[in-house]
Order: C-alpha cells, then structure tokens, then sequence
C-alpha cells in the first residue's frame, strides 16, 4: 500500500469555488445548484482519488457558505421503505438527520428539508413530525404533474407550480440529498420556475463529481463510479450533445444524457426562451479532473474499489438486497480490466487462514472464518475464529501486536476479563456464543489497558489501521461490522454466512 497522494485538495477547493461563483452571475446572481453525490464523508472519491479529502466539499461549502442556502432533499419512499446507505448501515431518513447535525458542526445551517414525491406516506409524515417539532422548515413536494413527457403541464401551476417556494435571499442555493433519486432536480427547477414567476431569471447548474468528464470513458475512475452504480444501471457515455455542439468528447452518464432533452425543452419554457445549454456537459461545473496529480496511482486505486463493489454486491445478492445482474455488470468490469476479484492482496491469505483453522479442528463441526489484512507498509497479517474470539477480532488483536511490536505468544486479554464477558453473554444476558465480537474483543481491550502497558500500547496502534484493506471469508456479524467500520478498515468479505442461523444479533 502506498500513502502517495493523487489528488490536490487545494488547487480543486480554488478552482471549484471559482467555477461556481462564475455560473451563479451569469444567472442575475441566483443559481440553484444540484449538489450530486456524497457532500460528506465521500470515502468513494477518497479511494479512486488517493489524497481526496472525504470530507472536502464541505471546505468547499465553507468557502462560500456566505452567500450559499442549502435545501435538503429526501424522496418520501425512501423513506417509507428504509433505503440504507450502505457506508453507515442507516437508513436514509437518518442519514438525512446525520446530515443536518454534520453541517452544523461545520457552522453552516440547513434552510429547509423538502420531502419529494410525497404522498401522505405514513413514514414520511411521522420524519416530517419529527422535523418540525425540532423547529426545521419542511416542505413537501407531490409528484410532478405531467412528468416527464408534457413540458406544457409541467411547467404550470398544476406542475412545477404545485409546489411550495422555499424563499432564500442569498445568491446561491445549494441543493443536496442523500443519495440518488432524493428529488434534487425537480426541486431545482420547481425554484428555478418560482423565481421566473417573481420576475428574476434564476439559473440551474448540476455539481457532481463521477464520472470526470475529462477523463476518458475507459479510464478506471469512471469505471469505478459504474461498479458503485450498478445496482441502479448508471453506465458512462460519451456525451452526444457535447460532441454536436462542440465537436469535443466529454464523459456523461446516462441519466443525464437521456433526460437532457425534456431538461432543455423545460428550461427554454421556464425561461420564454432558449436554454442556457447545448449539452448535459455544459450544466456541470465540476473540476475534480483538473486537481488530479498522478494518474497512474488513480489506475490502481480504481481496479481495486471496482473488486471490493464486487464483494459486496455479492454479500447483497445472498441477504436478498440486490439481483444477480447487479453482480454480473461488476463481473464484467473486472474482466474487461483484465484482472480478478484475486488481484486484491488480502484475499488468498484469508482463504489460507480459513482453511488453517479448519485442519487444526479436524472433526469438529463449526463454521470457519479466516480474515486478513494489509498494513500501510504492504505486511499481510492473519487471523481466524476460535472458541474465544471472532476472526475479526483475532486479526485485529494480531494486527496491533504486530505493529507495536509485541510477539504473538503474549497475550493482551488476561482470562479473566475474556471469561467474565463470556459469562455476562452467555449466563446472563442468554446469548449462545462465548466467542467474543470485534466491539466487545476492543471494549476488553480497553479495560485491559490501564493495569496491562503491553494492552495499553497495543490499543494505541488501533489508529494505524485506518484505510488498511481487509478480507474476511465469512459476512461479518453486526458486532464485527460496526467494529470495522468504526477502525476505518476497507473491508470486503466473500457471500458466506457466518452461522447457520437465520437470525444473529
């Protein structure tokens, strides 16, 4: 592994800012901004583009918080089936909460929280309670009339019209979500439309950073960001428009190109006129191409995010969350990269981790779980379940004792702690396993540390293994999962179960 960086933080943050301000005056100083992708916490970006700073579009929001609203946008079904973003394992309608506390802590306040395609579902009116009584401005927006083929019905006051205006005095209104499918443009261009009616010529524009338009379609980037998007059929394009207009090759995706159409035939009608754009292209103002530093890294970077969507889409596809197709476009991915899921280091030594545990137990039944990890400097350390610990929490107690030094045969548990949360689990609080999880393996470890300094100095190493690559042979349990999350791990497992139990706390 190599901590060599891809990406300048600080020349995008400056030309990104510039780009926006620019396309707001050319708006009479008001442009609604749709505000694609993760605006934190946008570890995606951060493992194509090594050095991307997760959390730099909210530099960027600082930047111009000045002259900047935000409307939080969040579709009512997803709210009424419980999407889960993935990366926290919570639903979007907490997501969008989370959301809302993050941008405070970061001095930028939320305007106002629009519900889309709201149908008095019963889920989003309770969010919407829950909103309002904590003294944020909700809005609800039903489904467009007339969408997407009468642009006459859509723009009118039964369309775009039938929505609430969220009233904002500053310059620029930044418009985020979520996730994909939250309502942004459509609440976009409802604004947009109010403002026509109240006599100012309001402008759009779309902020997204995958795919990189300057880079070629082929580049691994852009493939990476249709590995992250299979499940929802996104795939990358050269943009048609673009290449009439301009004579220029520019990468889109479909969603954009095939709805920038009806978006062209609704912003000459809003606006009495022509449309500001030739080409969905032309509507984005993102500058994440012109901040990348070596390309090369980016290449590999890319290969490997494209395996580990692999996995997952695999895991989903056995717990029912997703559909073989998903899984087969990530197949195919990979092999026209003319690589294999094996091209991720940690995997054959999880298997060989595994497969150890089990010819150490010849003849006793159990399910055995080997898992590995890479370390910064490229070392490979093992670890698998037993009757005391989870493989997740033998690789990790491993992985510490590694880099702090401390030889294997030392212990960092003493028994009585491991016994007295096996007792708690099993005599008290009836669960059926001993073996103790990822959380409750770092919690003993803590109460460890004080009276043990080998404990003490082996936790502190826990930090080192943020962004260290993991594979596990086995789905992890839920314990295991927030673990891993909370370490800051890439981890990719293979579609095993790691019980035969349908149910597993």
């Amino acid at each position: 592994m190599t901590s060599v960086s891809a990406f300048d933080n600080e020349k995008y943050i400056r030309e990104q800012t510039a780009e926006i301000l620019e396309r707001t005056k050319k708006f009479d100083s008001k442009l609604y901004l749709e505000f694609g992708g993760k605006l934190l916490y946008d570890f995606h970006a951060s493992r194509v583009l090594p050095g991307y700073d997760p959390n730099v579009k909210m530099r960027l929001l600082q930047n111009l918080k000045q002259n900047a609203d935000i409307i939080l946008c969040i579709y009512a079904g997803d709210i009424e089936r419980k999407k889960i973003r993935a990366d926290f394992g919570i639903t979007y309608d907490s997501e969008a909460l989370k959301l809302i506390d993050d941008l405070r802590s970061w001095g930028i306040e939320v305007l106002a929280v629009a519900i889309t395609r709201y149908s008095e579902q019963p889920s989003a009116k309770l969010f919407k309670n829950r909103l309002e009584r904590r003294n944020i401005k909700v809005y609800t927006h039903p489904y467009t009339k007339g969408y997407p083929t009468d642009v006459d019905l859509i723009v009118s006051d039964e369309g775009y019209g039938a929505n609430s205006f969220i009233e904002s005095d500053k310059p620029l209104v930044i418009v985020t979500g979520p996730g994909p499918g939250s309502g942004k443009l459509a609440t976009c261009l409802s604004q947009v439309y109010h403002e026509h009616k109240r006599g100012l010529k309001a402008g759009y524009a779309k902020f997204e950073t995958f795919p990189i338009w300057n880079l070629p379609i082929n580049h691994p980037v852009n493939i990476a960001y249709e590995a992250a998007t299979a499940d929802i059929r996104d795939f990358n394009q050269i943009d048609p428009f673009h290449l009439e207009a301009y004579n220029r090759k520019a990468v889109n995706y479909n969603r954009d190109v095939e709805v920038f159409p009806v978006l062209r035939r609704i912003l000459k009608k809003i606006s009495g006129g022509n449309s500001p754009y030739q080409s969905p292209t032309d509507m984005g103002v993102n500058r994440a191409g012109f901040a990348i530093t070596h390309d090369e890294l980016t290449h590999e970077a890319s290969k490997q995010e494209i395996i580990r969507r692999y996995f997952r889409y695999r895991c989903e596809y056995v717990m029912g969350l997703t559909d073989k197709e998903t899984v087969q476009r990530v197949e195919l991915l990979i092999k026209d990269l003319n690589i294999s899921p094996e091209y991720r280091s940690v995997i054959k030594p999880a298997h060989r981790a595994a497969l150890s545990a089990q010819q150490g137990n010849r003849g006793n039944e159990g399910i055995y779980c080997g898992a590995a990890i890479e370390l910064k400097d490229g070392t490979i350390v093992t670890g698998n379940n037993s009757p005391l610990f989870h493989a997740a929490s033998s690789l990790v107690l491993n992985a510490i004792k590694h880099l702090a030094g401390i030889p294997q045969q030392i212990k960092l548990l003493p028994e009585g702690i491991t016994e007295s949360v096996s007792n708690l689990k099993t005599h008290i609080l009836n669960e059926k396993t001993l073996s103790l999880d990822l959380v409750e393996t770092l919690i003993a470890l803590s109460i460890s540390a004080p009276s043990n300094p080998v404990a003490k100095l082996a936790m502190e190493k826990l930090t080192e293994l943020k962004g260290c690559e993991v594979h596990m042979t086995h789905m992890p349990t839920p314990g295991d999962e927030a673990g891993l999350r909370r370490l800051g791990v890439n981890l990719t497992t293979d579609p095993n179960f790691s019980s035969k139990d349908l149910f597993v706390t």
